[in-house]
C-alpha cells in the first residue's frame, strides 16, 4: 500500500544519458568488414568447389539454392 501513496518523481528529473561516441571505441574493427567479406565469399566458393568435385547435382542445388536465397532476400527487404 505504500507504492500507491508515494510521490512520482517529476518529469524533469528523469534524463537520458547520451549514447557513447562509437567512432573512438577501440575495440570495433571498422576496417576489417571488407576482407571479412571476401573471406566469406571465398570460402562459399570454395565449398561448393569441393563439394562440386564429388557430385555435380548436389553442386547444383547448392548454386541454386543461394541464389534462390538471394533473390528472396532482395524481395523481401524491397517489398
Amino acid at each position: 500500500m505504500k507504492l500507491l501513496t508515494q510521490k512520482l518523481p517529476s518529469q524533469i528529473a528523469i534524463q537520458e544519458t547520451p549514447p557513447p561516441s562509437t567512432n573512438k571505441d577501440p575495440l570495433i574493427a571498422r576496417n576489417l568488414q571488407k576482407e571479412q567479406y571476401i573471406g566469406i565469399i571465398g570460402l562459399a566458393i570454395a565449398l561448393i568447389a569441393a563439394v562440386g568435385f564429388f557430385s555435380r547435382r548436389v553442386e547444383y542445388a547448392i548454386v541454386f539454392a543461394i541464389i534462390l536465397s538471394a533473390v528472396l532476400i532482395a524481395f523481401f527487404l524491397f517489398v
